[in-house]
């Protein structure tokens, strides 16, 4: 299509760094040997810089003389796989909240800016080129949606770092420590923070074992036997929990 060269040499450059960085995956984490990983990165450079060359050779003609449709599904085909690759971080983003994690915010920002460029570039020609603006659309939408993901996390989370902050703890060290295995993938709210304030950093399991002690147990006032009842939730407010174990602030009520 005789874009400008700028435009041209980038998707070589990102496609020889995402190969760099798939061949160190085959050593570090697949356990590869360095020369074997690098010689089917090479293999695969090649072949990839192969069917380019043929394409462009096989469809330039076609498309002087008016025949599209080959570089249109070639455009459809990399705007779909293109989408394929980013959707997986969805999928993690909703196990973890909306949090974001395993990707390099400086790389995410640097390929937004990349697309984001590569989109204005192909706007400032004569002829706005749709197959190659779709392909920078779709991973500048994507891109932002992992943003915003992110900084949603952080304003949902926004009490419960504040309390690691006080704490001397990170995120992941708070979370460990005062929830549950069951409630850890829940993102925490300003009433979870409250409620372990109140029980001055207790853990969750102990709170959780005075709780249900307290729904087993039926409570009775030693001066009012004919008091059978007491209200669970005034219970829990007047219980101190403790290591060797249950003693309510109030007196005559012992669990």
């Amino acid at each position: 299509q005789n874009f400008n060269i700028p435009i041209q040499v980038q998707p070589q450059c990102f496609g020889l760094l995402t190969l760099v960085c798939w061949g160190q995956t085959l050593v570090y984490h697949d356990g590869w040997r360095t020369w074997t990983a690098s010689l089917a990165t090479a293999m695969l450079a090649i072949g990839f810089g192969a069917v380019e060359a043929i394409l462009v050779l096989t469809l330039r003609g076609p498309y002087n003389r008016g025949v599209s449709w080959p570089l249109t599904m070639i455009a459809i085909l990399a705007s779909v796989i293109l989408a394929v690759g980013l959707i997986p971080p969805y999928f993690e983003l909703a196990k973890r909240g909306g949090r974001v994690i395993g990707i390099n915010f400086i790389f995410l920002t640097v390929d937004w800016l990349g697309a984001f460029f590569s989109l204005m570039a192909l706007a400032a020609q004569n002829t706005f080129d749709y197959l190659g603006g779709t392909l920078y659309i779709v991973c500048v939408l994507l891109e932002i949606g992992i943003f915003i993901s992110q900084f949603i996390w952080l304003y949902r989370t926004r009490h419960i770092r504040r309390a690691a902050k006080k704490m001397g703890k990170t995120y992941d060290e708070y979370m460990a420590d005062t929830t549950p295995p069951s409630d850890r993938q829940r993102p925490d709210t300003a009433r979870t923070v409250e409620t372990l304030d109140a029980y001055n950093g207790e853990s969750y399991e102990t709170i959780y074992e005075t709780i249900a002690a307290l729904e087993k147990c039926k409570t009775k006032d030693v001066k009012s036997p004919k008091n059978e009842n007491l209200d669970l939730e005034m219970g829990i407010q007047g219980v101190k929990v403790t290591e060797k174990g249950m003693v309510a602030r109030s007196a005559g009520r012992v669990y």
